[in-house]
């Protein structure tokens, strides 16, 4: 769905290194041992912001690059992540809204999605998930 929904996708290094990992569920270090060619793959921005300190060094390197390529979105779950960059003004985007915006244009079931999204690591309120289906009855 991304590069149908998004005119580009960038992420940096650690982000690559991050889902790479050997925690990293299996079906995600498949694709990324494979990278799709929509996706670009950046160097870390050089340099240090301590105001993302308390960030995992994944978000803290996105919203970095994202500021070094004036990005218009980034997509990112994680609480403090979204937070930081909502301080920053940069728009910030989930996993749900991903899924929400492609439904919105007819590109997906969405209970499809949510029933694949929940058979995996993924984790939200269940409320979340209800509000989504709500949003998108029945195609």
């Amino acid at each position: 769905m991304l590069p149908i929904l998004l005119t580009g996708v960038s992420i940096p290094e650690t982000v690559r290194r991050e889902l790479s990992h050997p925690e990293a569920p299996v079906l995600v270090r498949g694709w990324m041992s494979a990278p799709p060619p929509w996706l670009a793959i950046e160097p870390d921005p050089t340099g240090s912001d301590p105001s993302l300190g308390r960030l995992d060094a994944g978000e803290r390197e996105a919203l970095r690059l994202a500021s070094a390529l004036s990005a218009d979105l980034i997509l990112m779950d994680d609480r403090a992540g979204v937070g930081a960059a909502r301080a920053r003004g940069v728009a910030v985007t989930g996993t749900l809204g991903i899924i929400d915006l492609a439904a919105r244009r007819r590109l997906l079931d969405v209970r499809d999605a949510v029933d694949r999204l929940r058979a995996t690591n993924f984790r939200c309120r269940p409320m979340l998930f209800d509000a989504l289906i709500a949003r998108h009855p029945e195609p």
